[in-house]
């Protein structure tokens, strides 16, 4: 089979995932999806949290790690069970963590160095760019900075997906680029089909699928889709720490609805620096 009709095989049978929404994930990652789906019940106790949580080891550990980091325990004393972590960080930061190691899981699959670098690099990507929805959600809005975090950190899932499917099937694509072009034409369906098996509330599946769109209008208040794409436009020069390269004459209506010119954005990443680091700890 030619290059070309290997790729064509390929489109076919993630079109074929896509429409049956048999979507493929390997189990650890179906395992921890199931808990996130359960800290959303209202109802849950931190002791039912805690047995759901011990039966996936990666987060377990996660779970205990971050309640005995500084950031959370002041007292420096040490936590070892799972229902004093969870009570200590809360539903919310549970919930997070619970997204990603999922996603790390995704990345985390066998592949080769060249895969695996792209993976790395998309990974490294969304969680800064989950971060500073954060920061930016907390600074510029009065939206809940953990929708932010999740919205922002899932705001590339479709690209995950496929990338790890191709993954797979070593040497199909006839370049890096031809490979890149279809994550590009795709991932927005794939990541609406993930999102939907994954039952993600709706305001956050709003804010990944509606970045996405060219003409965002001018509004009174910023939605989470605008906290989104701010994130997604400024995360460069937050890399950077440098506004140079921003045409502050185009930019985005989702940073004036957030009303994020060149001296409040640049006063947001001097301000945010430290902060958005110790989120980085927590969801990395």
């Amino acid at each position: 089979m030619n290059e070309r009709a290997s790729e064509f095989e390929f489109i076919k049978g993630l079109s074929a995932e896509l429409s049956s929404r048999n979507l493929v994930f390997p189990t650890s990652l179906k395992a921890t999806m199931k808990i996130r789906q359960a800290l959303d019940d209202p109802n849950m106790s931190s002791e039912q949290v805690a047995r759901v949580i011990s039966a996936e080891p990666v987060l377990s550990a996660q779970v205990l790690m971050l309640s005995n980091s500084a950031m959370f325990n002041r007292t420096q004393k040490r936590i070892e069970e799972l229902k004093v972590a969870v009570t200590l960080l809360g539903f919310g930061v549970v919930r997070n963590i619970a997204i990603s190691v999922g996603m790390k899981q995704m990345k985390d699959q066998e592949a080769n160095k060249q895969s695996s670098e792209q993976m790395e690099g998309l990974w490294t990507r969304s969680l800064r760019v989950a971060a500073l929805a954060c920061v930016v959600a907390k600074n510029c809005s009065k939206l809940s900075p953990d929708k932010a975090m999740i919205a922002g950190l899932l705001h590339d899932i479709g690209k995950f997906y496929i990338l790890s499917r191709a993954h797979q099937y070593q040497g199909l694509f006839s370049s890096e680029q031809a490979l890149w072009d279809l994550v590009d034409q795709w991932h927005g369906a794939i990541g609406a089909a993930i999102l939907e098996s994954w039952e993600v509330p709706e305001d956050i599946c709003n804010a990944v699928l509606d970045r996405l769109l060219d003409d965002l209008p001018e509004l009174p208040r910023p939605t989470l889709t605008d906290v989104v794409v701010a994130a997604d436009f400024l995360d460069a020069s937050f890399v950077k720490q440098d506004l140079e390269e921003v045409d502050w004459e185009n930019i985005p209506n989702s940073l004036k609805n957030l009303k994020l010119d060149r001296d409040s954005t640049e006063e947001l990443m001097s301000e945010t620096r430290n902060e958005i680091a110790q989120i980085l700890k927590v969801i990395a």
